[in-house]
């Protein structure tokens, strides 16, 4: 395969983008309308990575950096910047944030690292002129919402503002869920039940993070089991020759438990 560079990514994606003989669809895109597909990318990364498939991961990556190259592209269009500006950023930002690496400071662990990495963007926020000196600030709203969660309570956790086991979590837990059970069983609007609903949620990023559980990657297998097991049972009713929607939810239990069953771990 022949050596490419950044460089014919760039042409290319100026090709794509060209008013006169380019791609009608890449014509129109905008920043808004690209950034579901930046995130959408994102995700398949890490799903490449959960899998362990390096040449999938590779393939990712680079539907990932067109992302980038997307965007800077779009970017040089209305003279804002250009994929050089981005990487001078980025490299401007690491090269700062990272004095122990490039200058005379000392870091102990990955620990002290991380403090001073934030000090640093609180510095650098301050310098821009933004006036938020919440232990909250900074904290991307962009950002999928267990993911903001997970960010909002570990800054409170550093000024003290935590439970230190998750066991109390778990009470925490009992109680929303209680709140939600209250609102179905008295008629609680929608707007009600989406609050109480939200909690509970809430408390369960927490309760993972404390239980030093990645709620990530626990969603993503608890996803996968209920898709395998869920397969299973059309399996089984086909077998039967029949299919779930002709089915009682009782008679799918049965097959929900036989699936169940059979995909238990060995003891």
């Amino acid at each position: 395969m022949a050596e490419r560079d950044i460089n014919e990514l760039l042409r290319i994606m100026a090709a794509l983008r060209d008013p006169q003989h380019g791609c009608p669809w890449d014509v129109q895109q905008t920043f808004a309308s690209i950034a579901p597909y930046t995130i959408e990318e994102a995700y398949e990364v890490a799903d490449a990575i959960d899998r362990g498939d390096m040449a999938d991961l590779r393939d990712e990556l680079g539907d990932l950096l067109l992302q980038v190259v997307f965007h800077a592209r779009m970017a040089q269009e209305a003279g804002a910047f250009d994929f050089s500006g981005v990487v001078a950023a980025i490299c401007d930002k690491m090269i700062r944030r990272h004095p122990h690496v490039f200058g005379n400071e000392k870091i102990a662990d990955a620990e002290a690292q991380t403090a001073a990495w934030d000090e640093h963007k609180r510095r650098e926020r301050e310098q821009s002129g933004d006036a938020d000196t919440s232990a909250l600030a900074g904290v991307a709203r962009g950002l999928p919402e267990w993911q903001r969660a997970l960010k909002l309570q570990k800054r409170a956790s550093r000024v003290g503002f935590d439970w230190s086991d998750p066991r109390p979590v778990l009470d925490k837990l009992a109680e929303e869920a209680d709140e939600v059970r209250h609102e179905l069983d008295h008629g609680g609007d929608a707007a009600r039940l989406t609050d109480e609903i939200g909690d509970v949620l809430f408390v369960c990023v927490n309760l993972a993070r404390l239980a030093k559980v990645d709620w990530s990657a626990a969603l993503r297998g608890a996803n996968a089991k209920f898709e395998r097991r869920f397969r299973r049972m059309e399996t089984l009713a086909a077998a039967e020759g029949r299919q779930l929607d002709g089915m009682t939810l009782a008679e799918q239990d049965v097959l929900w438990n036989l699936a169940k069953a059979e995909d238990k771990p060995a003891a």
